[in-house]
């Protein structure tokens, strides 16, 4: 690396780092004050709400890197126009192209960071978090229904042959995965009722295997019909009922913990890898997968706004000392950064009433930003 990028290089990280930690701090207070509010009930203290919080740390590094990104930018390239070491630095030859390559080099490294807490850290701690808050508390997720969560399951190899569809209901979805208050209703090929199975509660033993507890297994046979053609008579049963008792029953599913976990960690703060899982089920089970869609499709070009954020940042270097002072300048930087946070989520929520495709819902807020910015280095390099 040449001896000007490294200079720009460290600048930059460095202030980086201040202001990254600066504002998550800001977001970890605001965050405990949201919390109080649940302190006291149950065993819910003050020590689990600021482990709450701090679990919840690196997913706000996650949202506030670009941010950061565009901010420290800013401030070090407002700070080198007002000490004319940026206009030493073109004086002796450094293009706007070539500042704009370098920039794009020390953003790599930021990009790799973002990447790593979004789909290592940010996704598992923020699972323990809300696991913490909920074993605290004693309680359970479930959906908003009063019956609990619906999720429909498609069992393609049984041993006969025939395709299973099942309509899976859990009350209750416990912190350690585990589920209470289950429902299962099987219907053949043609959709009719064959098998209505309750139990009180379930443990994933691995290799798409449910052990269930305390099961009440119906099974429901068509009769055949009459032979004599009479008029249907209505008390007369169309299906023989055939009830069992069991202490436990292993269930096979294509169901996991993993695509139950949904309830507990929002779309936007999942995985890549769980997300992609999580739509291929919505799929094989003909169902909606737009929001998961535009969610992953976020989660894939999120990381290159920190790209975005630098090129926007770069005219505030050529911007002399009597166009504004430096906290002008960097008070400008944090107004492009919330309003691009703002535009990010609107899209989101836009492109999902429109149905517009997830990838062009996930990737114009970026591209408006990115023409912003090349506008404006077009601009500062004429003038």
């Amino acid at each position: 690396m040449r001896i000007y990028e490294r200079y720009f290089a460290r600048q930059v990280y460095l202030a980086f780092i201040f202001i990254l930690f600066a504002f998550s701090g800001l977001f970890f207070f605001f965050d405990l004050i949201n919390e109080l509010n649940t302190v006291g009930h149950g065993n819910y203290k003050f020590g689990y709400a600021v482990l709450r919080v701090a679990l919840q740390t690196p997913s706000r590094f996650y949202e506030i890197i670009p941010v950061a990104a565009l901010i420290s930018a800013i401030y070090v390239f407002a700070q080198m126009a007002a000490n004319s070491e940026y206009t030493i630095f073109r004086v002796s030859g450094l293009s706007t192209g070539q500042a704009l390559r370098s920039l794009l080099k020390i953003g790599i490294p930021l990009v790799l960071v973002t990447y790593f807490i979004g789909e290592v850290v940010g996704p598992y701690s923020d699972q323990l978090s809300e696991r913490v808050r909920l074993e605290a508390l004693g309680s359970a997720v479930s959906s908003n229904f009063q019956s609990g969560v619906w999720v429909k399951d498609t069992l393609t190899e049984r041993e006969d042959g025939q395709q299973v569809t099942r309509f899976v209901n859990v009350g209750e979805l416990m912190p350690d995965a585990t589920i209470t208050n289950v429902r299962i209703y099987e219907f053949d090929p043609g959709f009719r009722l064959t098998n209505l199975r309750t139990a009180q509660t379930g443990r994933y033993e691995g290799n798409g295997h449910w052990l269930l507890k305390g099961v009440t297994d119906t099974q429901l046979t068509s009769l055949p019909p009459p032979a004599q053609k009479t008029p249907a008579d209505a008390l007369n049963p169309v299906y023989r009922a055939t009830q069992v008792t069991l202490p436990q029953y292993s269930l096979r599913s294509e169901l996991t913990p993993q695509i139950l976990s949904v309830l507990l960690v929002a779309p936007d703060r999942m995985s890549m890898y769980n997300l992609f899982r999580y739509i291929q089920h919505l799929v094989e089970n003909h169902q909606d997968t737009q929001r998961y869609e535009i969610a992953l499709w976020k989660k894939l070009l999120y990381p290159f706004a920190v790209l975005v954020m630098l090129v926007l940042s770069l005219p505030f270097g050529y911007l002399h000392t009597r166009a504004g002072v430096v906290g002008v300048k960097v008070f400008g930087g944090i107004m492009l950064g919330m309003s691009f946070q703002l535009i990010n989520t609107l899209f989101s929520h836009v492109g999902m009433l429109n149905t517009w495709p997830a990838p062009v819902t996930a990737a114009t807020p970026g591209l408006i930003y990115l023409a912003l910015g090349l506008a404006g280095l077009k601009w500062v390099d004429r003038h």
